[in-house]
């Protein structure tokens, strides 16, 4: 009998792990897009492979200015390997094309324009046929220390920024979803994104984009300690105080995730320059790592009562920042494919 019954929601692996963090000097070489097609389509466990992937709309995997001609051409090679396409990553930070969502006029306009060119292509891609759910994602482009100068009226600026975005978003029948990670101003914490959100006002255009791997740092109040929800020097091995506080976490940001991410963290923070802190993501079996992946994905997954809140169709693994020889080796995406499985098992359902 076939233990893995549930075939929602489709499991998805993102492509960008093959560009953050890699291609400047000093660090290691990008893992070009075929590459990562490839290793995610060998991936196999149980006779279940990934069923599509997350993409980010940046070179050298997909110009954001890519012709429609050239991105028939990149949808058929992915449906070739078998896969589709969910959630599409919108370059709409300095130094990619866009700029602070609280910057000057200049910069917002880059933002909102990074925008309406990601939901172009995303729409479009629902036109091909090979995209029929995920959402494009985004964050504030800005950092914690520059949004402190000015709490108040960075978050108003950044609110109104992102509801210029959801009118382009609407105009494309997309949806937009904040990624909450301890680096962006306004997004630095749990009552932060939440104020965030309730300042934009357009819950059924903007959205949270939760990774367990960031969120769980804001259970520890980097860059806001004031929003903490366990203790300083707390032991990990006290589970019930951390699923209290997990649940409260959860709780908050639950009715506004609209996109999630799978992911493993070891609760220690790295990062320099934009990225001033942000999560040390970790292998799905890796030791150090904080969170029972299908136990406490459940606590997204699921309501309050424990119903199945089915809010988005698919999931996918985030897993920036591991070096190539790690990517490279294709039982790294067998054993990341087995947690997201082992999370559909516990969390899925029929369709």
């Amino acid at each position: 009998m076939n233990k893995h019954i549930n075939n929602f929601p489709k499991l998805h692996n993102a492509m960008w792990p093959g560009l953050v963090g890699k291609g400047t000097p000093g660090a290691e070489p990008c893992i070009d897009l075929d590459t990562m097609l490839n290793l995610t389509a060998a991936a196999e466990v149980d006779g279940i492979k990934f069923d599509g992937v997350d993409i980010f709309l940046y070179e050298p995997h997909i110009n954001i200015d890519i012709t429609n001609d050239d991105l028939k051409k990149t949808a058929d090679k992915i449906a070739s390997k078998g896969l589709v396409i969910g959630s599409v990553v919108a370059p709409i930070w300095e130094g990619t094309g866009g700029g602070s969502a609280m910057g000057n006029n200049e910069e917002r306009k880059k933002f909102v324009e990074q925008v309406r060119k990601g939901c172009r292509i995303a729409s479009k891609l629902r036109e091909f046929g090979i995209r029929k759910y995920g959402v494009v994602r985004i964050d504030t482009a800005c950092s914690v220390s520059d949004w402190a100068k000015n709490p108040e009226e960075n978050t108003k600026k950044i609110a109104q920024t992102i509801r210029e975005a959801c009118k382009i978003a609407e105009d494309f029948g997309e949806r937009l979803a904040a990624e909450g990670e301890i680096c962006w101003g306004g997004l630095q914490s749990w009552r932060q994104t939440i104020r965030l959100l309730e300042e934009v006002g357009n819950p059924k255009t903007f959205g949270f984009q939760a990774d367990m791997a960031h969120t769980l740092l804001f259970l520890l109040g980097y860059n806001a300690p004031e929003d903490a929800l366990l203790p300083e020097n707390f032991d990990w091995k006290n589970r019930d105080v951390f699923d209290e506080a997990y649940k409260k976490l959860t709780n908050a940001l639950r009715p506004w995730t609209i996109d999630f991410h799978i992911a493993q963290n070891d609760a220690t923070v790295k990062g320099s320059g934009t990225h001033e802190k942000t999560g040390h993501h970790c292998l799905a079996n890796d030791p150090n790592g904080k969170l029972d992946i299908p136990y406490h994905a459940g606590f997204w997954l699921r309501d309050e009562k424990g119903n199945l809140t089915k809010a988005f169709k698919h999931i996918c693994w985030d897993g920036c920042m591991f070096p190539n020889a790690v990517m490279m080796k294709q039982q790294t995406w067998n054993d990341i494919l087995k947690a997201m499985i082992d999370v559909r098992d516990a969390h899925g359902w029929q369709s």
